[in-house]
């Protein structure tokens, strides 16, 4: 019997990097994507003895990059049964008077226009076979808008979107599409949207237990180990100290 194949974007760290290690254990073949190769390499070593993987390097906001490298896939890698779109990032808090226009097109060539053209590339095969699996890795941002998050919190309610749409006009075709909305994981999202402050990043998840990359890496693993007649369309987790956006239980430091 075959193995099964799973593509993750944005797999180099942070939810993407766990999810590929919980998927190598349960002997899936792996394509790990990214723009650091250096790291890419780095996992690939460290997950080889576990199962077949194959690195792919490039930027998802470059669309003929994102089709030359998924058509350059070997053959026992083409068919892929699970698409995990984990690639994104926040760059940038500030009013929206105040923004950035580099750091609003960077979010939603990435969050958005990433997505859509990896998408695009795999469902060929997955439509051919009347199979598959995509899931589209939210935000709880997607759901609530909060203060200086507005281009951000944007590009995360069109993947939610888009995630409906693609549930809609894939019904029939045997393909589940369903999302996962996270709120505060502790990853290198907080340093990235504040441009390197290691220290202001620090502080978001300082003061209360905030989930961690292997707690959504399990639930991915949940999501697509269901019975073929169950999809789990649309999820929201959060840690038990967050209630929404804007409220969390920070314990004072004494």
């Amino acid at each position: 019997m075959n193995k099964k194949t799973v593509l993750i974007t944005g797999a180099t760290s942070g939810i993407g990097l766990e999810t590929a290690r919980v998927f190598a254990k349960n002997n899936f073949q792996l394509i790990l994507c990214g723009r650091r190769e250096e790291r890419l390499n780095k996992l690939k070593a460290e997950l080889d003895k576990d199962t077949k993987v194959h690195c792919l390097s490039f930027d998802v906001r470059n669309r003929e990059d994102v089709f030359k490298s998924i058509a350059s896939l070997p053959e026992e890698f083409s068919s892929i049964d699970i698409l995990i779109n984990n690639a994104g990032n926040a760059h940038g808090l500030d009013n929206f008077q105040e923004g950035n226009l580099d750091d609003w097109e960077a979010m939603m060539d990435i969050n958005v226009k990433g997505l859509l053209y990896v998408t695009k590339a795999i469902l060929p095969k997955m439509l051919e076979k009347n199979s598959g699996h995509i899931i589209n890795i939210g935000s709880t941002a997607a759901k609530e808008v909060y203060p200086k998050g507005n281009v951000y919190c944007a590009s995360k309610a069109a993947v939610d979107a888009i995630n409906q749409g693609l549930r809609i006009d894939l019904n029939g075709t045997g393909i589940k599409v369903g999302a996962i909305h996270p709120g505060l994981v502790k990853t290198e999202f907080s340093e990235v949207r504040f441009k390197g402050d290691k220290e202001r990043a620090e502080k978001v998840y300082q003061g209360y237990q905030p989930l961690l990359p292997e707690d959504i890496a399990e639930i991915i693993w949940f999501t697509v180990t269901r019975p073929a007649h169950v999809n789990i369309a649309d999820l929201v987790v959060m840690s038990i100290d967050q209630a929404s956006s804007t409220i969390v239980n920070k314990k004072q430091e004494i």
